[in-house]
């Protein structure tokens, strides 16, 4: 743990204890049960974001992601017409199809993230909308997969198993981003892809498969969040979710310049986004002014990472 990271902690259980004092209700299993579950649903997507902004990129077609593939999902297990297993593997493979369309049209034919997740948040949407009629897809009445609603969410001694599949994928995710010579030539790429290319390193594959994570680990939310609502407005489902991605990386220490960040500081940007929201529900603030705390969440974030990154620069001047 870095000292962001550190300071990250400290400023959540500081948080964490003003809103215990203000109201004891944040401290009740049931409402701790429930944050950590919204912790698992939205931690998943949080950290897939982060491999994209690391690779120096940006992935705003999270939500839109989400919506399809949720759609889809459950359409694939209402229909009987494939098992659940199947179905989950089957949305997987399209949201990693996804992310090396985005991927190949970023690397290799030199198009900026931003225009080409921005298209696909609009595309996405759209064929959700056109898929379903523009009507609420779900489950027919009646309908049980008490295996697949045990898997997605349920709970284990009272743990989500949102949460519990959310602690996995980050300590795999951890040993890929930290551990791993991909991991390396990740954080390479993103700092100066120039130079990456001149040490050797195939950047373009590193790209695309950064985009290939991040989509993929998306879909496996896709579902989480599917089964956890049990039903999807393709309209609606999902919308600024990759808000709460961005901000919960930029938070964790990535910066949007690219070639930073840390598994551990998501987590932990995951964690405050979501005390935060808690906060604002037990105080009975407004909940459209949880767009605006999102974003002053983000610019908060991002003037820090500015701060402090001219600050390391002023440390690195040479004297004289």
């Amino acid at each position: 743990m870095n000292r962001k990271d550190l300071w990250l902690l400290i400023l959540i259980i500081i948080v964490g204890t003003v809103v215990a004092i203000i109201n004891p209700r944040f401290l009740s299993p049931i409402n701790l049960s429930n944050t950590a579950n919204l912790i698992g649903l939205f931690g998943i997507f949080a950290v897939a974001q982060a491999f994209v902004i690391i690779s120096g990129g940006i992935e705003l077609s999270v939500g839109s992601i989400i919506a399809l593939l949720g759609v889809v999902f459950i359409d694939l297990v209402a229909s009987e017409a494939v098992n659940p297993a199947l179905a989950f593997v089957i949305v997987v493979a399209i949201g990693c199809l996804i992310g090396l369309l985005h991927g190949f049209l970023v690397a290799k034919l030199g198009l900026q993230p931003f225009v080409v997740t921005l298209c696909g948040l609009l595309i996405y949407r759209g064929i959700a909308r056109y898929y379903t009629e523009d009507a609420t897809a779900g489950f027919p009445f009646g309908a049980s997969f008490p295996t697949l609603e045990w898997l997605t969410a349920g709970r284990f001694y009272g743990i989500p198993h949102s949460l519990i599949a959310f602690i996995v994928i980050t300590l795999v995710m951890g040993v890929v981003l930290h551990k791993s010579v991909f991991g390396r030539y990740l954080f390479a790429v993103g700092k100066n892809e120039e130079a990456a290319r001149y040490s050797g390193i195939h950047t373009a594959r590193i790209t695309i498969a950064a985009y290939v994570i991040c989509c993929g680990l998306t879909a496996v939310a896709a579902v989480f969040i599917a089964m956890y609502t049990r039903s999807i407005s393709p309209s609606s489902h999902g919308n600024f979710y990759e808000l709460y991605a961005i901000a919960a990386a930029v938070l964790g220490g990535c910066s949007l310049r690219g070639g930073e960040g840390s598994i551990v500081g998501v987590v932990l940007g995951t964690v405050l986004l979501q005390v935060l929201q808690n906060l604002v529900n037990l105080l009975g603030i407004p909940s459209s002014l949880n767009f605006a705390v999102m974003g002053s969440v983000i610019l908060i974030g991002v003037l820090a990472d500015q701060q402090i990154s001219r600050r390391a620069a002023r440390v690195k001047a040479p004297a004289g």
